[in-house]
């Protein structure tokens, strides 16, 4: 059986945020029949610095073909050397590019094993463009290492290559697989009233979500739609606390008919229930890899205002929901459409949103694309 090691900041089976977590626990569930063991290695410590209640310094069974190390210690190096000489994994997965213990120590000091880099939508110009200075001179750094010509990376899709071989350079070895999503069921919106609209987004806090533009935008739709009412629930741990005390000052000034309520972090059992509350779900990120909150929530029948930036792309073609511009006035624009829908216009939607996240996703590619990275074809 392969062995394969897959390094993580954070790994709880309960994490709420997301993310590259969820794509990890993806790949771990669906490649099962594979023939491959998982090894992930990561920090006893949530994403919110929390101590997890967890064993520690040994392998902990996470299903039958992975186990979890959860280390608590402050230099991960040594232990993780002397395990990847006792397992003698075929590959070491790691995923990111900024952590000095779970990805910068990995990449420039593990040796003598095949090292798959999963960039995880990090060299997307958006992405980029957050701390840029700090990212690209780290950048620059492991170039002149050679990193790009020692190691093989991973992206999820086509357009995640290109940005990929912008940074890295096209004779960099590139493997494309992508995300498992959990789809949900399918559940009809029930309710829905012209004027009135229940919007939902589930996602870490921080500007690379966007909130704020939101924010500003149900401001303007409220003072200009008195007789609207939209009731805006959000979803996710607060990663940025300077951008979430911006936000708050939006939501404190908005009129009375916009009800702004933060949930904190969901649990990935609630996320069904959550979506099933709600007619619309809204994220317009700066970018995504992947986006899985944004694939659940097609899925579950619910249309999606998100921006250009991921890789759903053709919403309002299909009636699958709206692509947007991450500016005010057009995500105004965007909430403005739904509002002022009849249930039954936005059950057509609904429907189409769902169809939507049927047709993206084909399992048995995915699985094949994961297996032609980890040479078992």
């Amino acid at each position: 059986m392969e062995k394969i090691f897959v390094l993580i900041p954070w790994f709880s089976p309960a994490f709420k945020a997301g993310g590259p977590i969820r794509s990890v626990e993806g790949m771990l569930t669906q490649l099962g029949d594979c023939g491959i063991m998982f090894y992930v290695f990561c920090s006893n410590k949530d994403l919110d610095k929390k101590t997890l209640n967890v064993p520690t310094e040994q392998w902990v069974p996470f299903n039958k073909n992975c186990k979890v190390w959860y280390s608590s210690n402050d230099n991960i190096l040594p232990i993780l050397k002397k395990e990847i000489i006792e397992q003698q994994p075929q590959h070491v997965f790691i995923n990111g590019l900024y952590n000095w213990q779970y990805n910068i120590k990995p990449i420039l000091f593990v040796k003598k094993v095949n090292k798959i880099i999963s960039v995880r939508g990090m060299l997307h110009p958006g992405a980029l463009s957050q701390k840029a200075i700090k990212k690209k001179f780290f950048l620059k750094l492991l170039k002149l290492t050679g990193w790009q010509n020692k190691n093989s990376f991973h992206v999820t899709d086509e357009q995640e290559k290109i940005f990929a071989e912008k940074e890295l350079g096209l004779h960099a070895r590139i493997f494309v697989a992508g995300n498992f999503p959990g789809l949900f069921n399918y559940t009809e919106i029930q309710g829905k009233k012209a004027g009135a609209l229940k919007l939902i987004s589930i996602g870490l806090i921080s500007p690379m979500k966007n909130y704020m533009p939101v924010l500003n935008a149900l401001k303007t739709i409220g003072q200009k739609h008195p007789e609207f009412f939209i009731d805006y629930a959000i979803y996710g741990s607060v990663k940025d606390e300077n951008y979430w005390q911006q936000c708050k000052a939006i939501i404190d000034g908005l009129p009375e008919n916009i009800k702004v309520t933060w949930h904190g972090a969901v649990a990935p059992a609630s996320i069904e229930n959550a979506l099933s509350q709600n007619n619309v779900f809204i994220l317009p990120s700066i970018s995504e890899n992947f986006g899985h909150s944004i694939i659940e929530a097609l899925s579950a029948g619910r249309p999606v205002i998100t921006s250009n930036g991921t890789p759903w792309n053709n919403l309002q073609q299909t009636k699958a929901g709206v692509n947007t511009k991450v500016d005010e006035q057009s995500i105004a624009a965007a909430i403005s459409l739904f509002a002022t829908m009849q249930q039954d216009e936005l059950t057509v939607w609904s429907k189409a949103a769902a169809n939507y996240a049927r047709q993206a996703i084909d399992i048995n590619e995915l699985k094949q694309q994961y297996k032609t990275m980890f040479g078992k074809l």
